[in-house]
């Protein structure tokens, strides 16, 4: 892939790549930021291994979903959600969100249930497509969705 190409690639698939990060973020839009950021560096430094030009933003979502999931693993000391849902947002996009419960139940679900859920729910990606993204089987994949549904739907049914 030329350079030219990664450009016109990265500019094609900015706006739904950070869309699907702040989902996966639960609305932190600074880390998907972040999150982003560092995709693309990673994406540019292995764009000579993807061998098949057209699947760039099926690998683009796994290098993001890759790069996610290492940075919660890695993820140390962290306030909770209770201690940081008291800070106050400085981003207008963040105070005037709409689905802020939906955000709040997903982030009590692990890392690869929500990354699963938002692929298939908010991405529209097949479970074939996910296990392709995630470099899982079709039945974690499976299972991921079923319990995470699960998991959100206790989760939003007891905040009513």
């Amino acid at each position: 892939m030329t350079r030219e190409q990664f450009i016109r690639n990265v500019e094609a698939t900015q706006r739904p790549l950070r869309r699907f990060l702040v989902a996966l973020c639960c609305g932190d839009t600074a880390l998907a930021d972040d999150v982003a950021q560092e995709t693309y560096i990673k994406a540019f430094l292995s764009c000579g291994d993807l061998k098949d030009a057209d699947k760039f933003n099926a690998w683009l979502r796994r290098t993001a979903c890759n790069t996610f999931l290492n940075l919660k693993r890695s993820e140390r000391n962290s306030a909770g959600y209770d201690e940081a849902s008291d800070i106050a947002s400085s981003d207008r996009s963040d105070s005037a969100f709409h689905y802020q419960a939906l955000y709040e139940a997903l982030t009590k679900l692990p890392p690869k249930e929500r990354a699963s859920v938002i692929l298939f729910y908010m991405e529209g990606y097949s479970v074939k497509e996910i296990s392709e993204i995630e470099r899982g089987s079709v039945d974690a994949v499976k299972k991921h969705l079923s319990r995470g549904r699960r998991h959100l739907r206790n989760l939003l049914n007891s905040e009513k």
